[in-house]
């Protein structure tokens, strides 16, 4: 189906890869098939707040936040021989036990907590397939491609995902909303187990040449000025005022949408990120990577200033679907640029740390629009969009100062 040509020996890969990535679609805390029934949970059933839910749930981004620690231990440390293959099996296995223990929970101080694991769980998971990632990418020159693998089947399945979600609240109490969301949760990471095989890993071992090996480029890496550069502008891309919390209370309170159709909104916007993967499979990869920084951007501020003409069903629909496209579209743009400059026997920690910058700048996007919201524009959504949508534009003034590496 696509026009873009593929390396000799990627096709295991590209399968691995979409698996991966569906079970983290649907297992992700913040995205997948939990997020909108603990939300409406917390909302509905304990009455809290935009900024309480966004401030109390932000602790499930902080292991986002230390990825390059697994990275770390995963360069450096192989368990049972493997540097990557051993650590993805425990991380399923630890997701899948967490996400049923979540399923058996009622009050939102165990809940929180049980969520953390499945989010270390899947911190992990994600750390380690993005190693993968950058070591396979750079060997056969596809690295664009298997980010644009990752992510479409990350929305094929928050297209399930979200759907469902709405579905169980519209068809389930509040508690056993979550409850079932939880345990569909627990069943997905069992697939992961099952492509394990389709990674051919070989075999290491803790040596003290590769040791000295994987210092030097850990050390390579720190000391690199396109990397930290890279780093600032990924902060500066993902840190415009959020809306996200905000937003759902906007849907649900003011124009009075049903949980069933937020959640179809949800799968709209997981729609426009696959529409969005496919317009760089067939043609957005021909585009040099700062231009493609560039498009993102503009498709970035158009994007969020739509928002200001939602009113209805229809108007939603159309904005969800062109958001998600474009968010796909700074997904590659951002991704593959990191990618980039990762060095080799490093690749595990630098690429989680460069995720990590987007990790935590997104929840504090999230967190700081959500004060603004109720603190500064008086729960008016349309103010806290045209501040998002300028600071993004400002990030356009950036691009210049990356993506020198690779192509232009």
């Amino acid at each position: 189906m696509s026009s873009q040509p593929r390396p000799d020996g990627t096709a295991r890969l590209m399968l691995f890869f979409a698996v991966v990535y569906a079970v983290e679609g649907i297992g992700q805390a913040k995205s997948g098939i939990v997020w909108q029934p603990l939300t409406y949970f917390l909302k509905e059933t304990r009455g809290w707040s935009p900024v309480e839910i966004s401030a109390s749930l932000a602790v499930l981004d902080v292991p986002w936040v230390i990825k390059p620690l697994y990275g770390l231990v995963s360069d450096f440390l192989p368990l049972a021989g493997y540097r990557r293959r051993s650590y993805l099996l425990l991380a399923a296995i630890a997701a899948s036990a967490a996400f049923a223990w979540v399923g058996m929970l009622t009050a939102p101080a165990a809940i929180v907590p049980a969520l953390v694991i499945t989010a270390i769980a899947m911190a992990v998971a994600s750390t380690v397939c993005g190693g993968l990632l950058v070591e396979n990418g750079q060997r056969l020159s596809a690295s664009d491609a298997f980010v644009n693998q990752q992510w479409l089947w990350f929305n094929i399945a928050t297209v399930i995902t979200s759907l469902l979600g709405g579905l169980l609240i519209e068809e389930f109490s509040s508690q056993n909303a979550l409850r079932a969301a939880a345990w569909i949760a627990a069943a997905a990471p069992l697939a992961v187990i099952v492509a394990l095989p389709l990674v051919h890993e070989s075999r290491a071992t803790i040596d003290r040449a590769g040791f000295i090996q994987g210092v030097a480029a850990l050390l390579t890496a720190l000391r690199s000025r396109d990397l930290w550069l890279i780093a600032a502008f990924l902060f500066c891309y993902y840190f415009s005022p959020g809306f996200g919390t905000p937003l759902y209370f906007e849907l649900t309170d003011t124009l009075k949408f049903s949980q069933g159709f937020i959640g179809f909104l949800s799968a709209v916007t997981a729609l426009g990120w696959i529409a969005g993967g496919l317009l760089y499979r067939w043609l957005l990869w021909r585009v040099p990577r700062r231009s493609l920084l560039n498009l993102s951007l503009v498709f970035g501020v158009v994007s969020t200033l739509a928002y200001l003409g939602l009113s209805g069903h229809v108007s939603a629909i159309v904005i969800y679907f062109f958001s998600g496209m474009a968010a796909m579209v700074a997904n590659v743009a951002t991704l593959s640029l990191a990618a980039a400059v990762c060095p080799p026997r490093a690749e595990g920690f630098t690429f989680a740390a460069l995720m990590s910058v987007i990790n935590f700048a997104t929840p504090l996007s999230d967190t700081i629009g959500a004060v603004l919201y109720e603190h500064v524009f008086a729960n008016r959504l349309g103010p806290l969009i045209v501040v998002s949508a300028a600071f993004t534009t400002f990030v356009l003034v950036l691009v210049p100062f990356v993506g020198r590496s690779g192509r232009h």
